[in-house]
């Protein structure tokens, strides 16, 4: 029979590594906001192999979360005292580690609650993962202040609903009591996170109060940081398989893959744990490593995402067994991505690319295409159009990046080729689904979306690439595409 996670059911768990470090003396130090499995797979990992080596446990892990969902996560793990079951695979192993930095988590959808919780001294670090799309950005991937959240929040400031709100008035409390500021760590996969979080909460604080906005661009540091493990969705499949053939009942495990990486810019306002020690690589500009994953990695997952969906390939994995989709990749990236792709230190971008490569290949992961596909209106304009532009700018025709956004855009019409219903997969679904619908035979409608393309939208020569690509897409279908680029 399997045994309910928690403290006391640590003793009879043979079958994972347990924490060693006392749980009870840990102290929060890092209010996380956003407790997805990204975050419990990655900063919550290194935060526990760091705790093992028993130092630095003044900064365990406060939770916390503004969004519905959170409260789901909070009831979840509330029950079994904030532990989380984090099951490592490869092709030829599986790992499990039971996890325990985080030892509080705020009551969600009270956003007082948070600030109150921030204006404790002891919280040195507030750390992100809020997806790509909760930075408020706009189509020049800058602080879009006209948001009518963002607006919102500047209206009643004494009342945030949005984070970025609750962290103004966090800071604004805590340079009111004379207290040090907090350093805003983004987690999130985003190119220059620290920055577009810098613009963010100095942005809205300027909205405010121009002298607050002054005291946080002196105090408040934002380090960039580029953060990679894939980490898939947990179903009821990852829970069974915990239950099953390990013996742990845990309401919500984690899956990840062995790799992991982090590489993060040293500037914090008040101290940071000493992650150098479990493998985080601090550096002085965090530039060409966010290029590096962002470009070859997310750029591959989208590459490789829509066409497999519109396949109805279910798994990623499955994906890379698939020949057109596999060889797709590999002729996108080595024809178009890598070669616009600046150099990184100590680092050949062929082998990164041949690595990634075989992590999309675990069969083990079982992450799925759907969740490679989601809120492409906010991923695509980060992973993908800066490739199509860089090659633009030195006169290459990208030739095979068109062809991936034709496959979105093609996804976005809701239906595959084989006319199974694409349920929705974007916070702006029926607005993409409707101009999509529009662009089989208008394509101009498509890169009309200033949101996404931006200026792009004028590139004569992007557009008849998009434009021949989506009409091929619709007479020949997905495989016969495929085979003609490949063939080209």
């Amino acid at each position: 029979m399997a045994v309910r996670l928690n403290m006391s059911a640590l003793p009879h768990i043979g079958c994972a590594s347990v924490p060693s470090y006392d749980r009870s003396a840990l102290k929060p130090g890092i209010l996380h906001i956003g407790v997805g499995n990204f975050h419990r797979a990655h900063q919550a990992a290194y935060l526990d192999r760091l705790f093992e080596t028993g130092r630095d446990h003044d900064w365990a892990l406060c939770g916390a979360g503004l969004m519905a969902f959170d409260s789901k996560v909070h009831d979840a793990l509330a029950k079994q005292d904030f532990l989380s079951t984090t099951v490592a695979q490869e092709a030829n192993s599986t790992t499990l580690r039971i996890t325990g930095p985080m030892v509080e988590f705020v009551v969600p959808e009270n956003p007082q609650a948070i600030i109150d919780r921030l204006a404790d001294p002891a919280i040195r670090i507030v750390s992100l993962t809020i997806t790509e799309g909760g930075y408020f950005l706009d189509a020049t991937g800058h602080f879009d202040s006209r948001h009518p959240a963002i607006l919102a929040d500047a209206g009643s400031h004494s009342t945030p609903k949005t984070v970025f709100g609750v962290i103004v008035s966090a800071l604004r409390a805590r340079r009111n009591a004379g207290q040090k500021a907090f350093t805003v760590m983004s987690c999130d996969n985003l190119p220059h996170n620290g920055r577009i979080a810098r613009e963010a909460v100095a942005g809205l604080a300027r909205m405010i109060d121009s002298e607050l906005a002054d005291w946080i661009d002196e105090h408040v540091t934002f380090p960039n940081a580029m953060v990679d493990r894939i980490t898939p969705a947990t179903g009821e499949r990852e829970r069974k398989l915990v239950r099953d053939h390990f013996g742990i009942d845990d309401a919500w495990p984690v899956f990840c893959e062995e790799f992991s990486q982090w590489v993060l810019e040293d500037k914090f306002a008040d101290g940071r744990p000493a992650l150098e020690t479990v493998g985080v690589k601090f550096v002085d500009d965090v530039t060409p490593y966010e290029a590096m994953k962002i470009r070859i990695l997310n750029g591959g997952h989208a590459i490789i995402a829509y066409s497999a969906a519109l396949m109805d390939i279910h798994f990623v994995h499955e994906a890379m067994q698939n020949d057109l989709v596999r060889r797709f990749l590999t002729k996108v990236e080595e024809e178009e991505i890598i070669p616009v792709v600046p150099p990184v230190p100590e680092t050949d971008l062929g082998d990164y690319h041949r690595l990634t490569q075989r992590r999309f290949a675990n069969p083990k992961i079982g992450d799925t295409v759907r969740r490679l596909c989601f809120d492409g209106s906010n991923r695509q304009p980060k992973f993908i159009l800066p490739s199509i532009v860089d090659n633009l700018d030195r006169g290459r025709p990208p030739v095979g990046l068109a062809l991936e956004s034709a496959l979105w855009c093609r996804y976005c019409y809701g239906q595959t080729d084989s006319g199974a219903s694409v349920a929705p997969n974007d916070p702006a679904w029926d607005r993409l689904t409707e101009t999509a619908k529009t662009a089989k035979t208008n394509p101009d409608a498509w890169l009309g979306m200033r949101d996404v393309y931006g200026d792009l939208a004028k590139d004569e020569r992007f557009g008849r690439l998009f434009a021949d690509w989506l009409a091929r897409l619709w007479r020949d279908g997905t495989k016969r595409t495929l085979a003609f680029y490949l063939d080209s």
